[in-house]
């Protein structure tokens, strides 16, 4: 059995604070230009982390503040008013509400452990996140979200059909303003046509053994070779399949002693607590994209 690992305490966000995230081509003066746009709109910086990527010559920032003294500060003047220092800088730039609740859709198969471990988490506010929907090509987890309250949308997928579920799956993205969806050990290929249209907004979670120990039990696979460490990758879904860039690993020791359940157990909980953590830097806007690569700042 797959133990599920217990949260910490949640981090309180402000809801009066705000994040701005960005990335642009490294020059001098961009720190300059945020600060002084913060302080001519009465704010005050209560995080910030930078990083420079030399090799690429790009710069990556993420800056939470609040207003120091007005309460009637206007979200989207501030985008606004940002957009005309963004612009000369050649910026990629977010500006959101911290505290705002991103609606995540979790798709999954038969596997239950990563749906569950979200679930949970969400249900103890450790991940600041709705959840209007579960999506699944099985009917098996139907009672797990109805424990949870959560919509269940059963969508079968054959071959013949799988393009008519493809469709039924961004209506339902549309539909219900869904801003990142989840795959919790979904067991299907996603077409090239559906990974662009959720590109950025798609994370998917596999064990990190690959390219070794691919099809069917894998973990089955690494126990017969007698493998010593075990893991679990989260990232962004492509095209390319499992290749996405990572945003979190996880990785867990395995002895001699160990059977194939307890292999198959462990590796399911650093699938878990891989896939929570990219579902949480990725809602609190945390995770910037650098080429095949990602910025996380923790």
């Amino acid at each position: 059995m797959t133990v599920t690992l217990a949260p910490a305490a949640p981090r309180q966000t402000p809801t009066t604070d705000y994040v701005l995230t960005l990335s642009c081509p490294d020059r001098p003066g961009i720190v300059h230009a945020v600060s002084s746009f913060l302080i001519d709109h009465d704010c005050n910086i209560v995080e910030s982390q930078q990083f420079d990527d030399r090799e690429a010559g790009m710069f990556f920032t993420r800056v939470q503040f609040e207003p120091s003294h007005r309460s009637d500060l206007d979200l989207e003047n501030l985008r606004r008013d940002f957009g005309t220092i963004a612009g000369p800088l050649s910026m990629s730039w977010r500006l959101l509400a911290a505290a705002e609740k991103q609606r995540v859709l979790i798709m999954v198969s038969k596997f239950g452990h990563c749906l569950n471990d979200l679930l949970f988490r969400t249900s103890t506010g450790w991940l600041n996140i709705e959840i209007p929907a579960i999506v699944s090509n099985h009917p098996d987890l139907g009672t797990l979200a109805d424990n949870y309250n959560v919509p269940f949308h059963r969508i079968p997928v054959t071959a013949e059909r799988k393009s008519e579920a493809e469709g039924q799956l961004l209506s339902l993205v549309d539909d219900l303003g869904i801003d990142l969806v989840v795959l919790a050990r979904y067991m299907q290929i996603l077409s090239t046509d559906l990974c662009k249209q959720l590109e950025g907004r798609a994370i998917n979670i596999h064990h990190s053994m690959l390219p070794s120990f691919k099809g069917a039990r894998p973990y089955r696979q690494a126990h017969d070779r007698g493998v010593k460490v075990i893991g679990a990758t989260a990232h962004y879904v492509t095209a390319d399949l499992d290749e996405g860039p990572i945003i979190e690993q996880q990785v867990a020791r395995v002895d001699h002693s160990m059977t194939t359940g307890e292999v198959t157990a462990l590796g399911r909980d650093t699938e878990c607590l891989a896939l929570a953590r990219a579902v949480h830097w990725h809602t609190e806007n945390r995770v910037l994209l650098d080429g095949r690569r990602t910025v996380v700042f923790q």
